[in-house]
């Protein structure tokens, strides 16, 4: 199964895992809930999965990778103490709490979240003197002696002995006790969560060219070579850092995350050719409706890498002004909320220290939600724009009119910067289409930039939002029948 596949599958586990009777017990006792055990090969994103469903499901997570301990650290120190059998003292071992054990006891006590997942990475690729512990921790739930607190998952992960030269076969004894799943990668899927991430673009178009590249293992003469999904993400946002200073990002700098030669060596090429066209083509100008007349001439000559990679740079450029809309929404909807329950709490009562009250639990549910740990979607600044806006609009005095008058001034600001940003954004979705159609007209390249406006989430809500009718044509043209098909099969070749 794909990573996506793997992800839906154990949150349906954690919902039947922890629901409940009419009685508070749980369905499925302790007893009965296997761990869960993700094969799959490194780099793919079998971590991040962990952290998108505690977030989604509203509970706790702790993730240790536990080539990182030692049997010590895992099953806790041992120490002496007296015991009475049969009315005669006796010295007995003891051990201290595991340290794995007591992160998920902290996590319960700093978060509140006394159900989640306790995650263990590169499972099958631990010493030989915490092998017998972690069979112990698969079969029995417990480190040492002592037990995963009730209402917490486990689910470990590992790696497949042809990546990893230290990776442990699993007993018949352990396998009847797990969930067994095996992942792969799948370009596609990652594609999905990469456009949510806001992965650099210049990787995205990259790997739209060259989808094979995605994730390359292979190990010959020169040793092993490899490139992860993990890779491309970690590159694409030092890539962005860099752009903004000013940096450029030649193939030793590509290298450093690509550890495949050929890969690295055609990716650092294209990544320059990704930033000439750029500047050649001019993209910002486009998007404004300022294209000079040669740029369409040289489109139409162009190869189909060149003319593709145009259309991604703007997309790119399209994503961008779609995500400051997106923010920009998600700031004025959490101001409007704030608001309108302020009003309702001033009336009666000191609309100050209201105000006061209202803002420091919007502050702790922010402090709580960082304390969680966990994914956090690209777009979630919002949060920590708008505490920091409620605070500089803070009502100074008066009576509850004026007090909700003084907070509503920021909001009416912020307002006319939703609807500046959202008039923007429409104008260059309108000049981007000019654009492609002058370039294209319904060619294989139209198809694409269709294709990733509809793929898109924050351009697809734009879209619902905002109609945009030369949009609506060509996604009833384009988006139907075999010339989709034979697009997408001709990318894939690549």
């Amino acid at each position: 199964m794909n990573i996506k596949e793997a992800k839906n599958e154990i949150k349906h586990t954690v919902r039947a895992y922890l629901a409940k009777d009419e009685a508070g017990e749980y369905r499925i006792p302790a007893v009965r809930q296997r761990p869960m055990l993700l094969i799959g090969p490194p780099g793919i994103g079998k971590t991040q999965i962990m952290e998108q469903i505690a977030r989604e499901e509203g509970i706790g997570l702790v993730a240790y990778t536990i080539t990182h301990h030692t049997r010590q650290s895992a099953v806790g120190l041992p120490f002496i103490r007296e015991e009475v059998f049969d009315g005669g003292s006796h010295t007995v071992t003891e051990y201290t709490m595991s340290e794995i054990i007591a992160s998920v006891y902290r996590k319960i006590r700093d978060s509140g979240q006394r159900e989640g997942i306790l995650f263990i990475d590169e499972i099958n690729c631990v010493s030989e003197t915490l092998a017998p512990t972690m069979l112990q921790f698969l079969q029995c739930k417990t480190f040492g002696n002592q037990a995963v607190p009730q209402g917490w998952l486990i689910v470990a992960a590992g790696n497949p002995p042809e990546y990893n030269k230290s990776v442990r076969d699993f007993d018949m004894v352990t396998l009847d006790r797990v969930r067994y799943l095996t992942v792969g990668a799948d370009y596609k899927v990652w594609e999905e969560y990469a456009r949510a991430r806001h992965v650099c673009g210049a990787v995205l178009s990259y790997l739209r060219l060259r989808p094979k590249h995605f994730y390359c293992v292979s190990a010959d003469v020169d040793g092993l070579q490899f490139v992860t999904a993990r890779g491309w993400e970690d590159l694409g946002s030092l890539m962005e850092v860099y752009e903004e200073m000013g940096i450029p990002v030649d193939e030793t700098v590509v290298r450093e995350f690509v550890h495949h030669d050929a890969v690295a060596e055609d990716a650092a090429a294209y990544f320059e050719l990704y930033r000439k066209y750029r500047d050649d083509y001019g993209i910002p100008e486009i998007l404004l409706g300022k294209v000079k007349p040669e740029i369409y001439a040289r489109i139409h000559a162009a190869a189909f890498d060149e003319r593709l990679s145009v259309v991604n740079l703007l997309l790119d450029g399209l994503a961008k002004e779609f995500a400051r809309v997106s923010r920009e929404k998600s700031l004025t909807d959490g101001w409007y909320a704030f608001l309108k329950e302020y009003r309702a709490a001033a009336e009666g009562s000191d609309p100050v220290q209201e105000y006061r009250k209202l803002c420091g639990r919007a502050d702790e549910a922010l402090s709580a939600e960082k304390k969680s740990g966990g994914f956090v979607p690209a777009g979630e600044g919002w949060r920590r724009n708008l505490a920091i806006l409620l605070k500089k609009y803070e009502p100074a005095g008066g009576d509850a009119a004026q007090c909700f008058q003084a907070a509503k001034a920021g909001f009416d600001l912020q307002r006319e910067a939703l609807e500046r940003s959202e008039r923007e954004t429409a104008l260059a979705l309108e000049c981007a289409f000019d654009f492609v159609e002058t370039a294209f007209e319904n060619g294989q390249e139209m198809v694409v930039f269709v294709t990733e406006l509809t793929l898109g989430a924050e351009s697809a809500l734009f879209l619902a939002e905002h109609p945009c009718e030369r949009y609506l044509i060509y996604s009833r043209e384009l988006l139907t029948g075999t010339q989709r098909a034979e697009l997408l099969a001709e990318l894939h070749r690549g």
